[in-house]
Parts: C-alpha cells; sequence; structure tokens
C-alpha cells in the first residue's frame, strides 16, 4: 500500500494549530486538538450535522476560526459551562468565573473573551480564556446584557449594542479592548440588541436584531465609525453570526419566525443562500467565517450545524469510522 508521502510527495504536518490557508488536499496532525485534519474543495454552500453538545441550553456565547475550532460558553439560566468543539465531539472545558447568559464574546478557540452578559442583572465583568482557564480582567465601562462582540484574539476586540436589564435603555455604546482595559468609541447608529455581530476590533459588521421589533438594519465598523449599509432581507433578532471582517460574514436561524434562513454578506449586500437543517433561534454558541461556521444549542437543544460556503476549503477530521 503506498504512503500518505510517497502519494503526496510530503510528509503528514504537525502543527499546533489549523493552517490559516490550507490549500486543497492538505493533511497535518493537530497536537493541540490531538486530531488528524485535511482540506477539501466545496461546490455548493451547504450545513451539515455535528456532534452534540454535552449540555443544551439557549442565550450562550460562541467565538472561534473555523468550524472544527469553536468555543461555547455561558448559557440560560446563567450557566457558567464551556464546552469546546474540535471538529467532532464537544468537550467541557474550564467554567467561566461568573455563570451568565447572552454575553458577548470575541477571539478564538484558544484565545477568546467574554464580555457583559446576564445573571440576569446586567453585567460588565469581562474574563480572558488562555485554553485552559477563564481569568477575571477589567470590565465593561456600560454593563449590558445581550450585546454583540468581535474580535480576533482575546488581547484585541469589540462591544457594541445590548440592553439593560429588563430594557430599556437599549444601548449603542461600542467599547474597544486592548488587552488590558475598553474604551469607548463612536456609537453604533441604531441602538439595538439581541444583534449578530462579526469580524474584528478595527473591521467589523453589525446585523439585525431588536430597536423594539425585529431589525434587518445592518452596519459596517471601519475601525473609527458606524455606517449603515445594505439590510439583510429578512429582518429578525437572536440569530447566530459568523464573518472574518465588514466585507464577509453569514447570518442563520432567529427569530421571528423560528428561522432557518441563512444570508450571506459579501462587504455590499446580504444574498439568501442554503437553509439550516433545523430551525432555531438563541442560541448557545455560533462563530467561525462565512466559508467555515457553526451553530450549536438553542431552547431545549444540543444540536450542532457545521457550515461550508460555496467554493470555499473545508477543514474535516479524520475518524477511523
Amino acid at each position: 500500500m503506498a504512503t500518505y508521502k510517497e502519494i503526496s510527495g510530503t510528509n503528514v504536518e504537525v502543527v499546533s494549530s489549523d493552517p490559516s490557508n490550507p490549500v486543497e488536499g492538505q493533511v497535518w496532525y493537530n497536537s493541540t486538538t490531538g486530531a488528524l485534519k485535511g482540506a477539501s474543495a466545496t461546490t455548493t454552500g451547504s450545513w451539515a450535522t455535528g456532534g452534540n453538545l454535552n449540555t443544551g441550553r439557549p442565550y450562550g456565547a460562541g467565538t472561534g476560526e473555523n468550524s472544527s475550532a469553536i468555543l461555547v460558553f455561558g448559557g440560560f439560566p446563567n450557566s457558567a459551562l464551556t464546552e469546546q468543539y474540535n471538529g467532532i465531539s464537544w468537550t467541557e472545558v474550564g467554567d467561566l468565573n461568573t455563570a451568565r447568559r447572552a454575553p458577548g464574546a470575541g477571539g478564538t478557540y484558544t484565545a477568546a473573551l467574554a464580555f457583559g452578559g446576564g445573571t440576569p442583572t446586567a453585567q460588565s465583568v469581562t474574563e480572558s480564556w488562555n485554553n485552559t482557564s477563564w481569568t477575571t480582567v477589567n470590565p465593561l465601562n456600560t454593563a449590558r446584557n445581550e450585546l454583540a462582540g468581535a474580535g480576533a484574539t482575546n488581547t484585541e476586540a469589540l462591544a457594541f449594542g445590548g440592553v439593560s436589564t429588563g430594557g430599556p435603555p437599549v444601548f449603542t455604546n461600542t467599547e474597544t479592548w486592548n488587552g488590558t482595559s475598553w474604551t469607548e468609541v463612536a456609537d453604533l447608529g441604531t441602538a439595538r440588541y439581541l444583534l449578530g455581530g462579526a469580524g474584528t476590533q478595527t473591521s467589523a459588521l453589525a446585523f439585525g436584531g431588536l430597536a423594539p421589533g425585529a431589525q434587518a438594519l445592518t452596519e459596517s465598523w471601519n475601525g473609527t465609525s458606524w455606517t449603515e449599509v445594505g439590510d439583510l432581507n429578512t429582518g429578525r433578532y437572536a440569530m447566530g453570526n459568523a464573518g472574518s471582517d465588514n466585507t464577509s460574514a453569514l447570518a442563520f436561524g432567529g427569530n421571528p419566525p423560528n428561522a432557518g434562513l441563512t444570508e450571506l454578506w459579501n462587504g455590499t449586500s446580504w444574498t439568501e443562500t442554503t437553509d439550516m437543517g433545523t430551525a432555531r433561534y438563541y442560541f448557545l454558541g455560533s462563530g467561525g467565517t462565512a466559508a467555515s461556521a457553526l451553530a450549536a444549542g438553542g431552547p431545549a437543544s444540543t444540536a450542532t450545524e457545521e457550515w461550508t460556503g460555496a467554493g470555499s476549503i473545508l477543514i474535516k477530521t479524520f475518524t477511523t469510522s
């Protein structure tokens, strides 16, 4: 039998994190997650069933690089539980120090930030994740619940929108995190909560939400200010979200109705694409990119779905089955 090296001309790489730009046919062993992975090209965007959560719950938060590297935490009622997804299954890891629901999130599978949320009193507490445990760091300037977030690591993040306990007020406040403290910057154009958020500290997208009433409004952040851009095709709140910057994002699920609708943002407009397998809202967590995203949990649900965008490179984890 031919070996992988004889077929491909190279050995299987051993890496501590997944390659940022894998090519079709590339195979590697992730020593951090203990998983053998490979990259393949797709022809159509689609959702596929993933491994079930250990503890189903709604109203959490999630963040991560792709559908094989997602961290979810918090949830209703006032959960501290944290779980990591490696492309096959969820593993319970270190709990949040402050149990809460609907916090904001930013960062990666191994370096994340959790901020705000409700206990049910609106919180300003911020915690940083180092792939082993959460550490409480400096709080938000404005305590709020059901806010959105963006950010590439636990040292740079963006927090925006949200609501006070039981609402109002509903907030337009936007804050940036520099690894040590939060700074108030330019407000959102429209106050709202239960909105979607994606991107980084300097290139983010805010979409949907309640203001009150389900919103289709989308705003783009350039590191200095928010600009209103093209609306979602269907206004909704409590949806799942993913995206790498303000030119590429994915919005899915949401209420009303209890929708499985999926929309893709290209920097100018939203386009409806393949629906989720199971319509739901109030996700426990979501994250990834417009090419490789994940949705987990929801009311009375442990279900996980993995999104693969059309024409994208899909990272899959190999199993013995």
